[in-house]
């Protein structure tokens, strides 16, 4: 079931529309992924769905509900949580303290810790001292605990190793047995790809594919073809 959708949707940055007519969905419990390559639109368009940039056309709604000219705040309350690029946590409150400010009526802690077990053995430590990779769980986990119906994801492999990557890719999978919905901009396309049923590619602001993340994952060549509009080079070739 779709709960989130988007429909015709154009969003500006200042005067210039980077995306433009972008239709989308995002269903409980799956994770939707949006890829492309650097100023394709796709940080654009997380902030427009967010209320953090201008959406000048087109509709958003939000479990059958219109958002789209909410202000931020009330499209947080109405259950979209936002998980942007920049690992969003207070750096001189301890673990504990950052989910419990950002914790929203019965939003469970043990829930997060279950997940993140990572983040039970420092809960008594400030976030500032965290490594990156604990930063980017505790970003998650405070999303988490605000009990979103949609969580938006921005770039969460953004400066982390492969490897601690791959180990938050699996807890947003796991995420979804709570039956969120959850939209993943990523530039680690493989590993995305693993974990999401759904993928949308932009590409200079528009939406270039529409389908199965299983499919994109087993075709180079489209994944290749739907970033760059062109084959990769040596297919096509005359033999």
């Amino acid at each position: 079931m779709s709960v989130l959708s988007l429909a015709g949707v154009d969003v500006h940055r200042g005067e210039a529309r980077v995306v433009r007519d972008v239709s989308l969905e995002a269903e409980a419990g799956a994770v939707t992924v949006v890829l492309g390559s650097n100023g394709s639109g796709k940080s654009t368009l997380m902030d427009g769905v967010a209320g953090l940039a201008r959406v000048s056309s087109g509709t958003i709604h939000l479990g059958g509900g219109p958002i789209g000219r909410l202000p931020a705040y009330k499209r947080a309350r109405a259950g979209l949580g936002y998980v942007e690029q920049s690992r969003t946590v207070f750096r001189t409150l301890s673990v504990e303290q950052n989910l419990r400010v950002a914790r929203s009526g019965e939003g469970d802690l043990d829930a997060v810790y279950r997940l993140f077990p990572e983040l039970e053995r420092r809960r008594h430590l400030q976030a500032g001292h965290l490594s990156g990779g604990e930063q980017q769980m505790l970003a998650l986990g405070r999303a988490l605990v605000a009990d979103p119906r949609v969580m938006l994801i921005d770039e969460m492999s953004m400066g982390l190793a492969p490897v601690v990557v791959r180990r938050l890719m699996l807890a947003v999978r796991e995420m979804t047995g709570l039956g969120i919905a959850i939209l993943l901009v990523e530039q680690f396309a493989a590993l995305a790809l693993e974990i999401g049923t759904r993928a949308y590619v932009l590409r200079k602001g528009r939406v270039v594919y529409s389908g199965a993340c299983a499919r994109l994952k087993d075709d180079d060549g489209l994944l290749h073809e739907s970033y760059f509009g062109t084959a990769p080079p040596g297919e096509g070739e005359p033999a």
